[in-house]
């Protein structure tokens, strides 16, 4: 049973996504007085203005509903990005081999973070290699994965030395 809010907010949320034939990649919630509910989408062709729109309209109107944040809050709708999320096994499985941020959320020798390439995808974890060296972790070790964006190489013609 989903206990804290981010996991309520995905169960609410996860099944009205997948219905309107979106993902639900990944959501955050800023409380305060400002507060601010972001969800980001994703679909195999690419999400635009008018998914945003869309899927904006349905969830207000779910959340309207059901009410799980008592107090006012902002609500955006957005694409992952290019430094998204991995939450579930099949996020990890369909970027196999590119490169990632891990965050544990138990230091192991010493170290919380790691940047390597995502090697496999299993069903108890992931394994990625960080610098030559394979290192797996399970589900509940992550804390967080995010894809570390490839930008491409910068020109050099034209740069002094």
């Amino acid at each position: 049973m989903a206990t804290t809010l981010h996991e309520k907010l995905i169960a609410l949320l996860e099944p009205l996504l997948t219905g309107l034939g979106y993902e639900l990649v990944d959501l955050e919630f800023s409380p305060g007085r400002s507060a601010h509910l972001t969800v980001f989408i994703d679909r195999p062709e690419g999400i635009g203005i008018e998914d945003c729109e869309r899927c904006s309209r349905e969830i207000s109107a779910l959340m309207d509903v059901h009410d799980p944040i008592p107090s006012a809050y902002t609500l955006e709708v957005s694409s992952p990005g290019l430094d998204r999320v991995l939450r579930v096994p099949a996020h990890y499985q369909r970027f196999v081999g590119e490169r990632v941020q891990v965050e544990l959320v138990v230091a192991r020798d010493g170290r919380r973070r790691y940047t390597a390439r995502l090697l496999r995808c299993e069903p108890q974890g992931i394994a990625v290699e960080v610098d030559g060296v394979e290192v797996s972790a399970g589900y509940g070790e992550i804390a967080q994965t995010r894809l570390v964006p490839q930008w491409p190489e910068q020109s050099v013609k034209g740069r002094r030395k």
